[in-house]
């Protein structure tokens, strides 16, 4: 019996999520600071998508306001990457997968400011209900991972504010051009911003952060940037954007929803994180997923824009 295209695009957006949890396994194996390497895996992205004549087109009719606009917000993205990465570095893969599920969060507190959206009182009291998740998760954790918690909050932060942000303009905009666009201003970001990493008044961060652009990684690092920027950043965007197709908003919600569970039984699997932890951590996870889960069952909120997954893989796609 031929598989309907439904069933083929829900296989195909639980493949794009499994690939997006990979991204925390391979910031934790690939040995490069937080900086180096979003940098490499953001400038592979847009070489990548500068070949393509539909992103030149875009970027030649797209007003210059709305360019300023997008680069803006390519800045948020590149923060968001760097401290996703630096949290992972911090602590492991586990606690930078659990920061990003206070998205959410974050985004019931800041969307009604940045994308002109209702304020949903729901929304916050579910907010509410994640913080005794949180506590539970830092009490889980060793005292030297719990600033990389602080830090993954931080880049959860900036998923709210550029998600809201991409939320209101997007549709000005073809979805490669903008992920381009983005990439890009965020990649001359990371540039600007590689020499003040080593100054960091922090000896933790400065270790965990900074790194020097120009020197080559070795051949193991550069197999696993290439399988980050290739096989978990590009791959499933073009994906997605074929099963968004034939998928509802909220079937894609929920998919995405799973990026955290992924990535977490992917670290226990493949890096044996659950030896860094104690069950308080999972224990605070668990209360934290049901709250994401829970946020689309009881707002029925339509996905906006899901076509920008590809900016910041599932993550940025909070409502």
């Amino acid at each position: 019996m031929p598989m309907t295209p439904t069933s083929k695009a829900f296989l195909q957006i639980h493949f794009c999520v499994v690939l997006w949890g990979f991204t925390a396994i391979l910031g934790k194996l690939i040995t490069l600071p937080a900086l180096p390497l979003v940098w490499a895996r953001m400038l592979l992205v847009v070489v990548a998508l500068a070949l393509l004549p539909k992103v030149w087109r875009g970027l030649r009719a797209m007003p210059a306001r709305l360019l300023w606009t997008y680069a803006g917000i390519g800045v948020l993205v590149a923060l968001h990457w760097l401290t996703f990465y630096g949290a992972i570095k911090l602590a492991n893969a586990s606690v930078g997968a659990t920061c990003m599920a206070l998205a959410t969060v974050f985004t019931a507190m800041v969307e009604p400011w940045l994308a002109n959206a209702k304020f949903s009182r729901r929304d916050f009291m579910l907010g509410i209900a994640v913080l005794p998740g949180v506590a539970l998760v830092v009490g889980g954790v060793p005292g030297d991972m719990r600033i990389g918690i602080a830090v993954g909050a931080l880049s959860a932060l900036f998923v709210a504010i550029f998600g809201s942000l991409n939320k209101r303009f997007v549709e000005h905009g073809d979805p490669l051009t903008v992920t381009a666009l983005e990439l890009g201003a965020g990649t001359l970001a990371l540039t600007a911003l590689a020499p003040l990493m080593p100054l960091l008044p922090i000896p933790a961060l400065a270790e965990a952060f900074a790194g020097d652009l120009l020197v080559l990684p070795d051949m193991r690092d550069l197999v696993l940037l290439l399988a980050l920027a290739l096989a978990c950043t590009l791959l499933p965007f073009a994906l997605s954007l074929v099963a968004l197709r034939h998928m509802s908003a909220f079937g894609v919600q929920l998919a995405v929803n799973l990026e955290p569970v992924y990535a977490i039984v992917l670290a226990i699997v493949l890096l044996g994180e659950q030896h860094d932890v104690t069950p308080m951590f999972y224990l605070g996870v668990v209360i934290i997923l049901a709250a994401v889960f829970i946020h689309p069952l009881v707002s029925r909120r339509r996905l906006q824009h899901p076509e920008m997954l590809g900016t910041s893989e599932a993550k940025g796609v909070v409502e």
